[in-house]
């Protein structure tokens, strides 16, 4: 994967997920103080899509660093790589503007919990993509 495509894809992301903050942010204030456990808001929404982003940058970055001999590992992993990190990045930036525009804690219908997990999920997919991408340059 190229640089210009990589950065053209964050730019990307970053747009999306710039997009996503202001009616998050609308939502969050118009809401009233007591919100069920269950009930979906557009915070928590927002928190678990990102965190399911990351997640799956998460799987791919593993797929690209495994040397299986199996059918799942078969695959281009210069590919799987650049998917990996491209997905951490972006479960990074949702999720840090997802909790950027919440104004409460854990437990308030703001999506901190997704948001806080789509950070961590992200930093480790895009360090595995990082690491595959350097693994694929050097064996290649």
């Amino acid at each position: 994967m190229s640089v210009r495509r990589l950065l053209a894809a964050a730019a990307a992301a970053a747009l999306g997920g710039i997009g996503l903050a202001p009616p998050a942010a609308a939502h969050v204030s118009a809401q009233s103080a007591a919100v069920d456990v269950y009930s979906l808001t557009t915070g928590r929404l927002v928190g678990t899509t990102a965190a399911l982003v990351a997640l799956a940058g998460v799987v791919l970055g593993g797929l690209a660093l495994a040397r299986s001999a199996g059918r799942i590992g078969t695959g281009n992993r210069r590919n799987r790589a650049g998917a990996a990190l491209v997905a951490g990045l972006a479960g990074m930036v949702i999720g840090a503007l997802n909790l950027a525009v919440a104004d409460g804690g854990p437990g308030t219908g703001n999506g901190v919990v997704g948001g806080a997990l789509a950070l961590v999920l992200g930093l480790i997919a895009a360090v595995c993509g990082w690491l595959a991408l350097a693994r694929s340059r050097r064996t290649g």
